[in-house]
């Protein structure tokens, strides 16, 4: 399949990516959005978003990512399913983006493809992925209705899924390294009061146990060193995200996989961007990625000009 050529192709179908597209073709651009991955990106897995701006009764993830899809569509980006594979510079310096449907030039690029669940490398996690290893507790939660399950974590998407979980579960182990959280005050204080979420402080998991399924987790004090095995037939990993930045090979620095930015979201390649989760950023939320992609559309415009009139 061949891709047409276009002014500013942006990688990545999540919010950040569609928010970015949506304001390239606002500014009179070609843009194709390479939406391979998760549809609407890791957003779209949140049962409800609470903080986004604008809606005072929270938003189902799914139908924030559609409503932002369905905007930068209307504006006149152009999404195709094809997963950006790598880039490479044309003599005329234009991109070429290689994709596993095909190719195209852009002037422009915008990196928009967020991060995939951090892994804890640990025996059983491979050899029981989705046979009671999961890294979306809205995707898999309903299976264990009624079941004890673990969530590894005690940051804010580790809470949010224990809350979750702990509507549909018996009971919710919530396996943090620390003695305290990192989650937000608000998402804490409800936790602790729910009787069915238990906390297992200063432990680590080191490693899932069962036969054809999940049966339990042990887990290894920090301080005391002893190993306890929770008995579980769900154990949900929600201890962060890794860029996916390989494919841009050395066009662009990083950081623990993070792509390095200015304020204007520029790489350190000329005509090439980097917006959301992806991007080295102190706070990855909703409202940071939205913020990050409309600031690289407008200088990706800005770069335009500047490449069409040489």
């Amino acid at each position: 399949m061949a891709l047409h050529d276009c002014d500013v192709a942006v990688v990545g179908g999540g919010v950040a990516g569609c928010t970015a597209g949506m304001y390239a073709s606002r500014y009179g651009l070609d843009t194709l959005i390479f939406g391979g991955g998760l549809p609407g990106g890791q957003a779209a897995l949140a049962v409800r978003i609470e903080n986004y701006p604008g809606f005072p009764d929270g938003v189902s993830g799914m139908e924030l990512a559609q409503a932002v899809r369905t905007q930068a569509e209307r504006m006149g980006a152009e999404l195709v399913t094809a997963q950006a594979m790598g880039l490479s510079r044309a003599d005329d310096g234009r991109w070429i983006l290689f994709s596993d449907v095909g190719e195209a030039r852009a002037v422009a690029v915008i990196v928009a493809t967020g991060g995939r669940p951090r892994k804890l490398g640990i025996p059983g996690e491979e050899e029981f992925a989705g046979a009671g290893v999961s890294y979306c507790a809205t995707c898999d939660g309903f299976f264990f209705r009624g079941e004890a399950v673990a969530v590894i974590g005690g940051g804010n998407t580790a809470i949010e899924d224990a809350l979750f979980l702990s509507e549909v579960c018996s009971t919710v182990y919530v396996v943090h390294r620390r003695d305290a959280l990192r989650a937000e005050s608000y998402l804490q204080e409800r936790a602790f009061a729910r009787d069915n979420i238990e906390f297992v402080w200063d432990s680590v998991p080191v490693e899932v146990v069962g036969r054809e399924q999940v049966e339990r987790v042990r887990v290894r004090n920090v301080k005391t060193q002893a190993d306890r095995d929770l008995e579980v037939k769900g154990v949900f990993v929600a201890i962060g995200y890794e860029a996916q930045t390989e494919w841009l090979g050395d066009y662009v620095e990083r950081e623990g996989g993070f792509i390095l930015t200015n304020d204007r979201m520029e790489t350190k390649s000329p005509g090439l961007f980097a917006a959301g989760d992806v991007r080295l950023t102190p706070v990855r939320q909703i409202t940071t990625a939205v913020g990050d992609a409309t600031v690289a559309a407008y200088f990706a415009y800005d770069y335009l000009a500047g490449f069409r009139n040489r």
